[in-house]
């Protein structure tokens, strides 16, 4: 009986020895990676990756502000860009959860000075979380580019409401919309009497432990936030709050958080922390409405991307890009994975989940 004991505690050893090395193994992987092309001194930035909630890699890379040279570390705070719909999503389908509205309301309800009654009549909430509304962005931003350094939600739907026709009968076909998420963002507020700014943080943050986020409201944040650069002749220049049109359209990009964080909102969900386990696993499932007549199938749930990864395993994420800042919020729920990266100058976050998800299967994670 003894004898046996040792044989298992020997092989017990054994296999976690085993563990600890594929961990370093993969470490040391992804840090070479990363190392290869962000330089100490330049802005860079911060990547984190899990396994069944356990914490495989974790680290920054750069700077985050050119003028103080303040390195960049996994509790840096970066704007996330339209990651930020998916936590815009969940407000708004908490709300849901409390019976205070439904995903089937459309948008006369919200907002009764459309221009066109017919178009707020047929768009439904459900319909703008899965960007298949229809409605046409109709900002022109590029023309009006100083007033959309500071226009907020409201500056940036109203346009929309001023539209005289639909582009496709929502929910037929797909079509990325930033606006509707500014419109989602009003619906908060209208419901709950306060900025949804507060919603999100007292709802989600608080109760994910994310001591690291904040939400652009009017301003961006100032202090221990990394700056998003554009590389330019040689250097960098700014560009971001200030120099990037819509920074200050929150409810479509307007979320900070540290790559620590979103590892949290990550386990938040897996709980689930703030919302009902089955509508967190509904809003992750591919929304085809009866409608549909796209040559191309929908991939997306309620602001989640649905996709596959180099092995076709089932991949649910978001990215984000806004200024100088990219993000990548990625997991594979088979093999309970989950990879986050956060930049503060431009990098192809496709590309190199693609690589990392090599080095993951190399290394029998995948």
């Amino acid at each position: 009986m003894i004898q046996k004991i040792r044989y298992v505690f020997l092989l017990l050893l054994s296999f976690n020895a085993l563990q600890v090395m594929a961990q370093e193994n993969v470490a040391s992987r992804i840090d070479s990676l990363f190392s290869s092309f962000l330089k100490a001194d330049e802005p860079g930035g911060a990547v984190l990756i899990a396994k069944a909630g356990q914490v495989v890699f974790s680290k920054g890379y750069g700077i985050a502000d050119i003028n103080t040279k303040e390195p960049i570390t996994p509790h840096t705070i970066f704007n996330t860009g339209s990651v930020s719909k998916t936590i815009v999503s969940y407000a708004i389908l908490l709300l849901q959860q409390r019976n205070l509205l439904s995903v089937d309301d459309n948008l006369l309800k919200y907002f009764p000075d459309f221009k066109n009654k017919k178009i707020a009549e047929q768009v439904q909430i459900k319909h703008l979380l899965s960007h298949v509304s229809g409605l046409p962005d109709n900002r022109e931003v590029s023309k009006n580019h100083d007033f959309y350094l500071t226009a907020d939600d409201a500056q940036n739907f109203a346009p929309v409401q001023q539209a005289d026709k639909l582009e496709f009968a929502p929910g037929s076909r797909y079509k990325y919309s930033n606006p509707a998420f500014n419109a989602l963002a009003l619906i908060i507020e209208k419901i709950t009497g306060s900025k949804w700014q507060q919603f999100v943080r007292t709802e989600i943050f608080d109760k994910a432990a994310m001591t690291e986020s904040d939400i652009t409201d009017g301003s961006h944040p100032e202090t221990g936030v990394a700056h998003g650069y554009e590389k330019q002749n040689g250097g960098f220049k700014e560009l971001d709050y200030g120099e990037e049109p819509t920074f200050c359209a929150a409810g479509n990009g307007g979320i900070w958080c540290s790559v620590t964080d979103l590892h949290k909102y990550y386990l938040a969900l897996q709980k689930p922390a703030f919302l009902n386990k089955e509508i967190i696993v509904g809003s992750m499932q591919i929304k085809r409405f009866e409608n549909w007549s796209s040559e191309k199938e929908p991939n997306n749930g309620y602001s989640w991307f649905i996709t596959k990864t180099i092995n076709g395993l089932e991949r649910i994420g978001h990215t984000g890009s806004q200024g100088g800042f990219r993000a990548n919020f990625q997991f594979i729920p088979e093999k309970k994975i989950f990879v986050t990266m956060l930049f503060n100058t431009p990098h192809n976050c496709d590309v190199l989940m693609e690589k990392i998800e090599r080095i993951l299967k190399e290394e029998n994670y995948l």
